[in-house]
């Protein structure tokens, strides 16, 4: 079963958050996760960085389950599989997918998450992994747009038109299905 959470502003909204809890196939006292840092490449996006590593904490997994990566260099597929959770925070999108596609990073994630790894995309991380960018992840066929003031309807996704997303959505994805929920 796939594990994808994406979403604009992490786990601001508790509904996320839990659903996050519930992928984790672990003690999130014991969880790892790969902290990816890659778009966060300007002062405003790294000003956000704090509040994003807060959204893990906040779940209750350690400091030092967390590690950073900056794509700066390509991890195996055996150094990923180590971890529960990727979580991909916000930035610049066309720098992220760049790297992504220099790297050739979209397969290692793939398999990644076909193996029962969880994805969680934030802002740029989230709009990396869906149909926006050819040379991105590719998670999802829609094109996304995230931070809408009004978002598409919640429910499970049925076509392959653009999707919306508002601070408090997120879309799940599980292999069978696409929804959108708040």
């Amino acid at each position: 079963m796939k594990k994808i959470l994406l979403t604009s502003t992490g786990f601001e909204n508790d509904n996320i958050k839990n659903k996050f809890l519930e992928l984790l196939n672990c003690d999130v006292t014991k969880a790892k996760v790969l902290f990816i840092i890659t778009a966060a490449n300007d002062p405003d996006a790294v000003r956000i960085l704090s509040k994003c590593l807060d959204d893990l904490t906040n779940c209750d997994i350690p400091d030092e389950n967390i590690a950073i990566y900056d794509m700066h260099r390509l991890l195996t597929q055996d150094e990923i599989n180590q971890y529960d959770a990727i979580y991909v925070c916000g930035g610049s999108t066309k720098y992220l997918v760049d790297r992504i596609s220099e790297l050739n990073f979209k397969s290692i994630i793939n398999n990644y998450i076909e193996n029962g790894g969880i994805y969680i995309g934030v802002s740029a991380g989230s709009v990396a992994a869906s149909g926006n960018y050819q040379n991105g992840l590719c998670l999802i066929k829609n094109n996304l747009d995230v931070h809408c003031g009004s978002g598409t309807e919640n429910g499970i996704i049925t076509t392959d038109n653009d999707i919306l997303l508002t601070d408090n959505q997120a879309i799940f994805i599980d292999g069978n299905e696409n929804i959108i929920f708040e």
